[in-house]
């Protein structure tokens, strides 16, 4: 019989009398790839840190045992742990750019594993991340050892990060959410260097996401969590095409792309540009004189018409989140057109601009730093009612309407006196939403505003905007990297690539037709487990 790598076996993890990981069992082979999905909060990041004993303080295993190759890792001393952490199980985690020292090169990060675990010299342990940087794909890395974490791309970054968790060529390697930060090329790329290392040196993963055309892609095997628990656990095929449990039913279906695509929208135009340029001055020198510049967005037309919405798609860089900016008049350094009901909003001034701001509005992609931490949700919302003038200014009607926007977007209205924190991310960016309409707009821009999001309550998010733009004729530019939900909720896309549009049209013919290689490359990077799932 086949020994397990690693078996966890009823754990427990209790905070007080509360159990946030309630007898949990599962093993991961030589040479498998584990995934564990579920919601944020269902337990999976704890059942990672629980295996390598650095759970918070608050934190107790109160039951149950973690074993690598047999041995009890609950039984060892913090110093006999010590060495286990790096060499026997290394850790990959969702943000690289929190993961690594700012003030170190990343040659040296990697070599200071190699010092301390494998008592290598200065030397040899930097000939060995030379290697170790080859082996995943960076490239010069003779010179990209002596750089900083923030002079490489957030893909290079994570590279980094996984050349450090291989250093010591451990047995299990932990995949905390290693992709989620990074675009679908970028994204792609990392997941064949895993799978490659996966199969050269026998390595096992636990990989730990949310994101069901990862797990396709990915999994030999997977376990389900929810509220602490696993609910079902089965090889990757079986677990995609014949779900046992209603939670795992309904997290599949929440990540099938929606192949219903919406009929275009017919009506008069709200926003055109015209030849929109930002281009940003590089500046070098004592005298900060300007040697040339990045032209972020570089001559791009497009149209939004009432009631549509039109997706803006590309990798990060690409200009997206720039034309959100400027059509917000956030950037001054705009060339070009940009007409909203025929009045050019690049020509205005600040004053004359400020009675057009309640049109315009804006849904963030991170709902945790969006919302004022020491503004109750009431006063967040009535906030932009009372600087821009929009309803009733007697407070009485205004509670009245928070009320009703806070109904609006699926919460309560005793809601509106507690604090953001006391929420989830969904419901804060249910808050955004409210906080936007609560001016009354025509036009929302929503700058990747599902990413930090679930799959369930991505889809929640989508459907209340779609409900909200039927209720009120909304017209939303919807900035995102995730093709898989952009027939969920567009009428057009517009695909763009270093600061220019190189395609667009409707959904159906840019998602199954695509002309440019640019958006080929983008929809042969996404991972999807359609296929799998009718069969293929």
């Amino acid at each position: 019989m086949k020994k397990p790598v690693l078996a966890i076996q009823n754990l427990v993890v209790k905070v007080g009398d509360s159990a946030l990981i309630n007898r949990i069992s599962f093993q991961i082979d030589a040479g498998e790839i584990f995934a564990l999905v579920g919601e944020s909060g269902s337990g999976k990041s704890l059942t990672s840190l629980a295996v390598m004993r650095l759970l918070p303080e608050a934190l107790t295993i109160e039951a149950g045992d973690i074993q690598l190759h047999q041995t009890s890792l609950l039984s060892l001393t913090e110093a006999q742990m010590q060495k286990v952490r790096g060499k026997s199980i290394a850790m990959i985690f969702q943000e690289p750019m929190t993961s690594l020292n700012p003030v170190m090169r990343v040659g040296d990060q990697v070599a200071e594993v190699l010092r301390v675990h494998l008592g290598l010299s200065s030397k040899a342990a930097q000939a060995k991340a030379i290697e170790l940087f080859a082996e995943v794909g960076i490239p010069e890395p003779e010179q990209r050892i002596n750089w900083y974490p923030h002079q490489l791309s957030g893909g290079q970054k994570q590279r980094v990060m996984i050349a450090m968790a291989l250093a010591c060529e451990p047995d299990l390697l932990i995949a905390d959410e290693p992709t989620t930060a990074l675009d679908v090329t970028i994204q792609a790329q990392v997941l064949k260097l895993l799978r490659k290392l996966r199969d050269e040196r026998g390595l096992s993963i636990l990989f730990i996401t949310h994101d069901m055309g990862v797990v396709a892609e990915m999994a030999d095997r997977v376990a389900v969590m929810q509220k602490g628990q696993i609910v079902e656990t089965a090889e990757v095929e079986h677990f995609i095409k014949a779900p046992s449990h209603p939670y795992t039913q309904q997290l599949l279906a929440d990540a099938l792309p929606q192949r219903n695509y919406k009929p275009a929208a017919e009506q008069a135009s709200l926003l055109d540009l015209k030849g929109l340029k930002v281009h940003f001055p590089i500046k070098k020198g004592i005298l900060q004189r300007t040697v040339g510049h990045v032209k972020a967005v570089d001559g791009v037309d497009l149209t939004i018409r009432r009631g549509e919405t039109l997706a803006l798609v590309g990798e990060s860089g690409s200009g997206k989140s720039t034309i959100g900016q400027a059509i917000l008049r956030l950037i001054d350094s705009t060339e070009g057109e940009i007409r909203y009901q025929d009045v050019n909003l690049a020509q205005l001034t600040e004053r004359k601009i400020k009675p057009l701001r309640k049109k315009i509005q804006v849904i963030f992609q991170d709902p945790y730093s969006a919302l004022n931490p020491r503004m109750t949700i009431g006063e967040i919302i009535r906030e932009g009612m009372v600087s821009l003038k929009v309803g009733s200014q007697d407070k009485t009607d205004q509670e009245r309407r928070i009320d009703e926007l806070l109904q609006q977007v699926g919460l309560l209205p005793e809601h509106k006196l507690r604090y953001p924190h006391e929420f989830s991310g969904g419901q804060r960016q249910r808050i955004g939403i409210a906080r936007a309409l609560a001016v009354e707009p025509e036009l929302i821009i929503c700058d990747e505003p599902t990413s930090a999001l679930d799959v369930t309550v991505r889809a929640q998010v989508l459907d209340l905007l779609n409900h909200l733009q039927q209720t009120y004729n909304l017209s939303l530019l919807f900035i995102t990297h995730d093709l898989s939900i952009i027939p969920r909720i567009a009428h057009r896309v517009a695909v763009m690539s270093e600061g220019k549009i190189v395609e667009q049209g409707d959904v159906q013919s840019i998602l199954e037709n695509p002309q440019h290689t640019y958006t080929q490359t983008l929809l042969a990077a996404a991972p999807s487990f359609h296929d799998m799932r009718q069969g293929g």
